[in-house]
């Protein structure tokens, strides 16, 4: 006999784990456990979420005819830890064998490598590349471009393949795919489903051991298990891809979630499998229901981005979330949990992420990540932030999209550039610049929107890094032409916002 474990994000019937092992005598071994639910300040969203789904899967491979060993958070014999709690069930069985699918974080796998027990980590196969193809497609590069790999795995699996040419003869069709929203467009409103039972239950405990965490726990409607995050998808193909691709990098207050799928929790916890949605999503296209360059944008984040930053994060170790390329050092300001701030697209996209645990990628990568970039935030401080709010975070996939591409910490593995912006793109994608305490026209002085001051004020601190990167020379020539004058007013006003803001000054 052997101890089967089974981990919150691993919720699926093909798990590797359960694969090799006995039904008929194999013990299942769930957990909801503090070590998990505390490592950092979870949003209670996340942590509902995960127990939700978690309670549905074990009551699945019951059904199933699994004998599951669960653990509630409230049971007091929890030891408060995934290895706590396997070497409990092994006591009570006599049986020090573990059959486990590897974790997706580092420290998780760290605590069972040291668990005095004999654990068997088999590799996770719910993705479409594995770790070693990963490996082997980064082995010798001098840079790991997504764009490459992704091309790679459409030919691997041949989606939105034409023999061996890219559908449409294009691989990317990102440049038509970030048209700003207007606020008379019609969009979907996301599926979201009313709580059973199970998810009341947990509700009720979430609210009493979590209810200082910041983030508002009701209503809540995210889909906890397969047959409604399957309902999910389908909602998104016939309702929202056919526009996805088009207004994909737009934001608008009055709409929080527009045309985006909201597939990311499902698809992270185990409950989609990532080659069945992007073959679904294709399907639309060859049936005329989606245009082109939609399907092939909505591919692209998880044939191409969500295994890209899997393997990354693995390849380069356990140290990747805590590197610092950039020596930055400012503490994470207080308006990130909801203090008042007169930038009006910061406290749109803080007081979204405390109300629904989510904010759709350009929010995350140019508004809130934006600014952390360019008032030079802790990136270790920026990286707990993103792990703790957002329902869809787990570090394989945050700590990339974080220390990589939102905050070039990585010093430019996955980034050929920092991704940062003054407050013209923000103005241009999005309507948050007419309702703001600043003015996004103003460049210097009494009132200029603090992104146009710090995107300039980024770029003449850091000008010894990026002023011989080639992407990077034509915003150096500008500022090299301004007035001697207006770059002194500039700095001079960046340094005045910065002190406010270390100052705890509402900004």
């Amino acid at each position: 006999m052997s101890l089967v474990l089974v981990l919150g994000d691993q919720l699926s019937p093909a798990l590797s784990a359960l694969r090799a092992a006995d039904r008929q005598s194999d013990r299942v071994v769930m957990a909801e456990v503090a070590s998990e639910t505390g490592y950092v300040p979870h949003h209670p969203k996340k942590i509902a979420l995960v127990l939700a789904a978690m309670r549905k899967f074990a009551a699945r491979l019951r059904a199933e005819g699994w004998t599951v060993d669960y653990t509630r958070l409230d049971d007091p014999e929890n030891s408060g830890s995934i290895p706590g709690e396997l070497l409990r069930r092994a006591a009570d069985s006599g049986e020090a064998r573990v059959l486990a699918t590897r974790p997706g974080e580092w420290r998780l796998i760290a605590a069972l490598e040291e668990a005095p027990l004999d654990v068997t980590l088999l590799p996770d196969d719910r993705f479409i590349a594995s770790l070693a193809e990963f490996d082997a497609w980064a082995e010798g590069r001098k840079q790991l471009r997504m764009e490459y790999f992704y091309r790679e795995m459409r030919r691997k699996s041949g989606l939105l393949m034409e023999g061996d040419q890219p559908a449409g003869g294009r691989w990317n069709y990102d440049s038509e795919n970030r048209k700003p929203a207007r606020d008379d467009l019609f969009a979907p409103r996301p599926l979201w489903f009313d709580p059973d039972p199970v998810v009341a239950e947990v509700l009720d405990l979430v609210e009493a051991r979590f209810g200082a965490n910041f983030g508002q726990l009701r209503p809540f409607g995210y889909a906890t298990d397969e047959t409604q995050a399957r309902q999910v998808l389908e909602h998104f193909i016939t309702r929202a891809l056919p526009m996805f691709g088009d207004y994909q990098d737009a934001m608008l207050s009055g709409n929080r979630f527009l045309y985006h799928s909201l597939l990311s929790p499902c698809l992270n916890l185990g409950l989609l499998d990532p080659l069945e949605v992007c073959r679904r999503a294709e399907a639309a296209w060859k049936a005329g229901q989606a245009p082109l360059n939609a399907v092939e944008g909505f591919i692209r984040q998880i044939l191409g981005w969500r295994e890209y930053v899997r393997g990354l994060y693995f390849r380069e170790g356990p140290d990747y979330a805590t590197r610092n390329g950039l020596g930055h050092e400012r503490a994470l300001p207080p308006l990130y949990w909801g203090a008042p701030t007169r930038m009006n697209c910061l406290s749109h996209a803080v007081a979204q992420t405390g109300e629904e645990a989510y904010a759709h990628h350009i929010q995350r990568l140019m508004v809130t990540g934006n600014f952390a970039l360019l008032a030079g935030i802790d990136p270790a401080q920026v990286h707990e932030w993103y792990l703790s709010v957002y329902i869809d975070a787990f570090e394989w996939v945050e700590a990339p999209n974080t220390v990589g591409m939102s905050q070039f910490a990585d010093g430019g593995l996955i980034a050929s550039k920092p991704y940062v912006s003054s407050g013209a793109y923000i103005d241009r994608m999005s309507d948050y610049c007419g309702g703001c305490g600043y003015d996004v026209k103003v460049k210097a002085g009494q009132g200029a929107c603090p992104f146009n001051l710090l995107y300039w004020d980024f770029l003449a601190r850091h000008r010894d890094r990026f002023a011989g990167n080639p992407r990077m020379g034509q915003m150096y020539r500008t500022w090299d032409r301004m007035e001697e004058v207006h770059r002194k007013a500039v700095r001079a006003g960046a340094a005045e916002f910065l002190e406010q803001l270390d100052a705890g000054v509402p900004v």
